[in-house]
């Protein structure tokens, strides 16, 4: 199979080096700015293509690779050329193959295709996609197809209905993207270096043991009068945030103390 990239951002640059170092086809890319493609097809050794027709005409499967919002504008835009017994994918975790509306006109196949990571420089985060889930959401008619592809590559494949995505997208940024702004809120207070070890051993534990075996802390003991003197400690806009993510810790406290009374607690995390 021959791949194609609609777009040359982080997510573009990293699949197509992670595809290209398997030895997969990788034709090149197309982008709106086309120093975009023509850097993103040197660094895969590929073709930066000037023309959208062209590269579907060269290609089997087809990655749109673009921010959420431009995506439902993309398709348009691809839909408008003729192709057929195309795979046609998209990258975002949030939105399902729904949006390739009137892909059955083009008798081809659409999937959402999203690698389980923080893909954070397009240079250098190929290099952690050997390891990462790929969640696949789809026409369910080439699935073995696409979700062999990326077993081929020694990944693993996690299935989702399309109307679990939007839940499923949550879950990620919630263990990924909401996490700094919880470390930036400890920032303020504590020097990144510093934190360091605990975030390191801290997210060790949960990986090794999972969440109810690796808490602890102030909320697991009950030590209600420590989460007191947080509460005066914070500012009032951050105190929100506070007892929002306190209630969730909370709620795995009671996992692993069922015995314990956390009426206190309770009571100032109202």
């Amino acid at each position: 199979m021959k791949f194609g990239f609609i777009g040359a951002g982080k997510v573009g640059f990293s699949l197509g080096k992670y595809f290209a170092d398997h030895d997969l086809d990788v034709v090149g890319y197309y982008s709106e700015r086309s120093e975009d493609s023509q850097e993103a097809a040197e660094f895969t050794n590929s073709k930066s293509y000037n023309s959208l027709e062209e590269l579907v005409a060269d290609s089997d499967v087809l990655f749109l690779t673009v921010p959420d919002d431009a995506l439902a504008d993309v398709w348009k835009e691809l839909s408008l050329v003729q192709f057929t017994d195309k795979i046609i994918c998209h990258t975002s975790g949030v939105h399902s193959s729904e949006i390739f509306s009137g892909l059955d006109n083009h008798n081809s196949y659409g999937y959402s295709i999203h690698p389980l990571c923080a893909i954070s420089d397009k240079h250098k985060s190929y290099r952690d996609l050997s390891n990462i889930y790929f969640t696949i959401e789809c026409d369910e008619e080439k699935l073995d197809e696409v979700s062999n592809l990326f077993l081929r590559l020694g990944n693993k494949v996690n299935l989702i209905k399309t109307e679990d995505k939007a839940r499923y997208h949550l879950a990620a940024a919630v263990a990924s993207n909401l996490v700094v702004g919880l470390i930036d809120m400890a920032e303020r207070v504590i020097p990144h270096g510093a934190l360091v070890p605990i975030m390191k051993s801290n997210m060790d534990h949960i990986i090794e043991d999972g969440t109810v075996n690796a808490l602890t802390g102030p909320i697991e003991r009950g030590d209600a009068s420590t989460i007191k003197m947080h509460l005066e400690a914070l500012k009032e806009s951050e105190i929100d945030t506070y007892k929002s993510v306190s209630r969730q810790v909370l709620k795995v406290a009671k996992k692993k103390n069922p015995d314990k009374d956390y009426s206190k607690i309770e009571e100032l995390l109202k």
